[in-house]
């Protein structure tokens, strides 16, 4: 006994289940256009059939976007398919027991009550109900479904790329990013179902024009012949009967159709449809007083009815009132909220702890810049840091952290300055409203306007007014405005110190990113307690590589030449010189020439053994270079003089050297001669051309 309880609940269980359930009704649907019902079922089931068109457009005022009723679709066809089977239920009933007046009672109500009994008005009404169906309201909602799928499918690679973007900025992480691509994917998905869907709304209008067609020309020919009845009566009862069918069946259908378009129509929203169509309706009180003054000149034409466009237009103008006030208290609500915001940032001066907090980087402007950061005056520095950002996580493979922009009364009103960790690194003069034109080397035409330099790269330059711009731009100048100066010079300044820009944090945010897809070389390169290799020495490693404008998006690689040599190699220095071979191709790739080669110099054979026997090895790993004072001071008058080759050939001045004192004649040389590269002999990729144009020597 115990196991058939145990069976019979694990029965009941079974059908407990929602899709079994669900299952279950579709069979029954089927069954439903078998097998004969009883008037009393038929009743039910037609007042479920009205009572769920209800409940689908209920729910479709209250979703705040179409993914929220991503369903909709399948119930569109559910509730397609169940009141076709209740046309062939009640067809069959109406032929069957027509004639002896034993039909569905909500049948014989529409018939009777809601068209008064009279046949062919009846069937005026259902045919306007099926024209507005058919023709406006699905043959609409399909055409923005079609619409909106062609629109989010091309859409999607764009928007997939800003996601990417995004990510690589940090503005979103992850799970995020994953989230938002499937919500594009499932846009594309309802609105395609959605198109398809509508068809069937349709086809369900075009069988209630034929059903009711054959029904009442059956009904007619049942009630002559079968019943005998004259013509007058079988039409009166038969027809009656069908029209009430006819109309029980559209109606519903009707009301499924709009709920279609409103789901389809509506856009992206933070609340009920409802709410937001009152609430953007009564944000606009003057064209509702409008509207009243129109109603009332409308009242006064000679033969139109004065009262009701009298009460209508008094009707607006108290409606108009109300929006007024209502804006006014939004508006008094935003000011508001703006208040207690600036409240909650400003800070406390009673709060010590809120005084040790230091902003990575600011940006900080005088008074006269201001236009230029604040965005409801149209200021696009904001906006352009931002893409920076964006662009510098691409490029450099770093996220940089949010600069913080703000006002200084303190500066001059046309003067601006970077910070970083509460030090001023950077600054710089402006015109606010002028354009800063800057001149090549060759310009044979100068143009009038007040002399400066270029605040990031020192370059010779001229303020003119806006209206000179196509002028100088005609003479051959580079004409930018402010924004662009400052962005132009932060940018710069997120170069230069980029190293400075990332820690143990930031860089295990980095590593965290792969861990997932690669758990073995973490371990390896990170975790293996057999060396002396920890997060601290990663951090070394990737600040090493960004001083010398090397890019660390290839952190896998990175992590894999660690893992190569860190059992035998524990100073973050030497293992830098590994992993900028292993990142040789993209190091060297940005001072490719036009012909795709690389144009150098080298030191002398002799220069370099000198070179090499100064260098003095420290217990820790690391190494210095100690070479006579005066050799020193000639070797480097060399190097620059050899370096002025490049001059002539418009590359980048490249100094080859071994890669055993590469790291410390670098540290060297880039105390008296900015802005020289020296690379390593095995940092090049063996497959790549070089050229080699002049031999340093001593």
């Amino acid at each position: 006994m115990p196991t058939n309880d145990n069976q019979k609940s694990t029965f009941l269980k079974a059908f407990a289940t929602p899709d079994i359930q669900l299952a279950i009704g579709l069979i029954a649907i089927i069954f439903m256009m078998i097998i004969p019902l009883h008037p009393i079922i038929l009743d039910a089931l037609l007042a479920v059939s009205i009572t769920l068109g209800f409940l689908i457009l209920l729910v479709s005022i209250y979703v705040t976007e179409p993914l929220h009723f991503s369903t909709f679709p399948t119930l569109l066809l559910i509730a397609t398919l169940f009141r076709l089977g209740l046309n062939v239920a009640t067809t069959r009933s109406i032929l069957l027991d027509g004639g002896t007046g034993n039909v569905s009672n909500i049948v014989k109500s529409f018939g009777n009550f809601v068209v008064g009994g009279n046949y062919f008005v009846g069937f005026v009404i259902f045919a306007i109900l099926v024209i507005i169906n058919f023709v406006v309201i699905t043959k609409g909602a399909g055409r923005v479904a079609e619409v909106g799928a062609r629109f989010t499918l091309d859409a999607m690679p764009g928007k997939q790329m800003s996601i990417d973007a995004d990510m690589n900025a940090g503005i979103i992480d992850r799970e995020e990013a994953k989230h938002r691509r499937q919500k594009i994917e499932q846009e594309a998905d309802f609105y395609g179902a959605m198109d398809g869907a509508s068809k069937f709304v349709r086809g369900d209008a075009i069988a209630g024009i034929i059903i009711t067609s054959i029904n009442i020309i059956v009904g007619l020919l049942v009630g002559v012949l079968q019943h005998n009845m004259n013509f007058s009566q079988s039409a009166e009862i038969f027809t009656l009967l069908t029209v009430g069918d006819g109309l029980v069946s559209q109606i519903p259908a009707l009301i499924i159709s709009v709920a279609a378009g409103i789901v389809v129509t509506r856009a992206n929203g933070d609340g009920a449809l409802s709410n937001e169509l009152s609430g953007q309706i009564l944000l606009h009180p003057k064209a509702i007083y409008i509207c009243s003054v129109l109603l009332a000149l409308i009242a006064l034409i000679p033969g139109l009815p004065f009262i009701p466009f009298l009460l209508l237009s008094i009707g607006c103008w108290f409606l108009g009132n109300f929006a007024k006030k209502e804006t006014l208290r939004i508006q008094q609500e935003k000011i508001d909220a703006n208040n207690k915001e600036t409240n909650a940032t400003t800070i406390d001066p009673d709060s010590i702890e809120s005084l040790l907090q230091i902003d990575t980087l600011a940006l900080e402007v005088g008074v006269g810049l201001i236009p230029l950061v604040d965005a409801q005056q149209d200021g696009e520095v904001l906006e352009r840091i931002v893409s920076t950002r964006k662009q510098f996580a691409q490029d450099m493979g770093i996220i940089v952290p949010m600069i913080m922009v703000r006002d200084n009364i303190q500066l001059k009103p046309g003067e601006y300055q970077i910070l970083l960790k509460g030090n001023p690194i950077a600054n710089g003069t402006l015109m606010a409203d002028y354009l800063l034109a800057m001149a090549p080397d060759d310009i044979t035409d100068p143009i009038d306007g007040v002399s400066t330099k270029e605040p990031a790269y020192g370059l010779d330059a001229v303020w003119i007014k806006k209206s000179q711009k196509d002028e100088a731009s005609f003479r051959g100048y580079t004409v930018v405005n402010c924004a662009t100066v400052i962005v132009t010079h932060l940018t710069k300044v997120v170069q230069e110190n980029a190293a400075a820009l990332i820690g143990r944090q930031e860089v295990q945010n980095l590593v965290d990113g792969i861990k997932d897809q690669y758990p073995k070389v973490i371990e390896e390169a990170i975790g293996n307690t057999s060396t002396n290799i920890n997060l601290g020495t990663v951090v070394k490693i990737l600040q090493n590589l960004l001083n010398e404008g090397v890019s660390i998006k290839d952190l896998l690689t990175i992590l894999e030449t660690i893992a190569d040599h860190c059992k035998n190699i524990t100073n973050p220095d030497a293992l830098t010189r590994y992993v900028r071979i292993a990142l040789g191709r993209g190091i060297v790739g940005k001072y490719l020439s036009h012909e795709k080669s690389l144009v150098t110099t080298s030191l002398d054979r002799g220069v370099e053994d000198l070179l090499i026997s100064g260098l003095h090895q420290h217990e820790d790993g690391s190494t210095s270079l100690n070479i006579d004072p005066e050799i020193a001071q000639r070797l480097l008058n060399n190097i620059a003089d050899t370096m002025k080759r490049f001059d002539t050939r418009g590359t980048i001045p490249i100094l080859m050297c071994g890669s055993r004192i590469r790291w410390d004649l670098k540290k060297i040389v880039n105390r008296f001669i900015p802005g020289l590269t020296v690379l390593a002999f095995d940092e090049i990729p063996s497959d790549l051309k070089t050229e080699n144009i002049g031999i340093v020597t001593i």
